[in-house]
């Protein structure tokens, strides 16, 4: 989408600019959506969100081979798939937790679900500057929604025991809820340090993404395969940190983690625009994957495994909201900074905040250890409560 926007349009803002409409609905409805995940049959509704993201990819493809498709169409387009994540994105983290019978691999599934879904986010857009280079670019929209079929077909075929029944709640009590998630999020420091810290990369770091094509075609001189080919790098640096994440038999020390992978993908970021070759860009690349990862990850497993059940919906649609909602605000912000200073200096600026970021998160990670130690030790994660907390917890 960013590549085919960029080319339509040649203007950094409009890239921005539907990264924000593409996005914003996210960060309004994911709130709502968190409460009525809570209530909602999950299996049922993932189905129903599948079948609405293909109809839209489909809708895509048909304006692009009619050759009818211009940008207010992928305004609107986008829109609808946005509104379609808020409930879809909440879900499926919620969702992960019901398929587990053995609640000791719930760090490993938790990881292994945010490694497969961080991945395809940053796989999918290098797969598609390949394939662009090769076809176009409503190929990997026909591509996009002959995916959903399999996806619809793998959920049709589980079989689930113990997912919860509707709660058949007044509508009225959504805000009663919506407020008791929002208590329990920002009331409690862990939760609240996890939340802000991946909403400040979200919002100056993850925006990378978006001036990427910039990167591509402006800054090193190349076409679709070097969109491809560095998007690649940050999907390898995303595979390594994932399954590094997925390794790990404790969750001890994720805390330590999420300390420092903000600071590796600042690193990662600073250099990356202040490259002008090729191979050193790539390089970069794969340590902003690496790094984004283990924090995107890293919160994912430390929030889920620290949440109490009735409100894991909600909590992971605050977690929806600062990975996918705070981006297109992150969005508008990059494309306005990369028409007035530049895209070079836009991804310096966000590398610097994100190292910044991890080093505030650093400072709290005494307050963090202590508050979690006995929900840790009450899930039997630790069995007693140590005199000495060891760094690693």
């Amino acid at each position: 989408m960013p590549w085919l926007v960029y080319r339509l349009t040649n203007s950094p803002f409009l890239l921005g600019a539907v990264g924000f409409v593409g996005q914003v609905p996210t960060f309004l409805f994911t709130p709502f959506a968190g409460v009525l995940v809570d209530r909602w049959n999950k299996y049922q509704t993932l189905i129903i969100t599948q079948v609405l993201a293909m109809i839209q990819a489909l809708i895509i493809f048909f304006l692009y081979i009619l050759k009818v498709l211009n940008i207010w169409q992928i305004f609107i387009l986008s829109i609808f798939l946005a509104i379609i994540n808020a409930f879809d994105m909440p879900l499926r983290q919620a969702f992960i937790i019901e398929l587990i019978d053995n609640k000791e691999d719930l760090g490993n599934a938790i990881a292994l679900n945010s490694l497969m879904v961080n991945m395809a986010r940053l796989l999918g857009p290098s797969l598609a500057g390949i394939l662009i280079s090769l076809t176009n670019e409503g190929i990997c929209f026909l591509v996009n929604a002959i995916s959903y079929i399999f996806v619809i077909i793998f959920l049709l075929k589980m079989k689930i025991s113990n997912n919860r029944r509707e709660n058949k709640k007044e509508f009225l009590s959504l805000f009663k809820d919506l407020k008791e998630g929002f208590l329990y999020v920002f009331g409690f420091p862990p939760l609240r340090y996890i939340i802000l810290l991946l909403a400040l990369i979200s919002l100056v770091g993850m925006p990378y993404t978006i001036l990427m094509p910039i990167f591509a075609s402006k800054i090193l001189h190349g076409n679709a395969y070097t969109f491809g080919f560095l998007m690649a790098g940050s999907g390898i640096g995303a595979l390594i940190a994932g399954l590094y994440l997925a390794s790990r038999k404790t969750v001890l020390g994720l805390g330590r983690i999420l300390a420092f992978s903000p600071i590796i993908f600042g690193l990662g970021l600073i250099l990356f625009s202040l490259s002008r070759n090729f191979l050193l860009s790539f390089l970069m690349m794969i340590v902003t994957g690496f790094g984004m990862i283990l924090n995107m990850t890293g919160s994912n497993t430390l929030l889920q495994t620290i949440t109490e059940d009735d409100k894991r919906g909600r909590v992971m649609s605050f977690y929806t909201m600062a990975f996918i909602g705070i981006a297109p605000f992150g969005s508008l912000l990059a494309g306005t900074l990369a028409s007035i200073i530049g895209a070079p200096n836009t991804l310096l600026f966000g590398g610097i905040c994100a190292i910044i970021g991890g080093i505030l998160f650093t400072l709290k990670l005494p307050e963090i250890r202590r508050l979690v130690r006995p929900i840790y030790l009450k899930l039997g994660i630790i069995s007693e409560i140590p005199n000495n907390l060891p760094s690693s917890h």
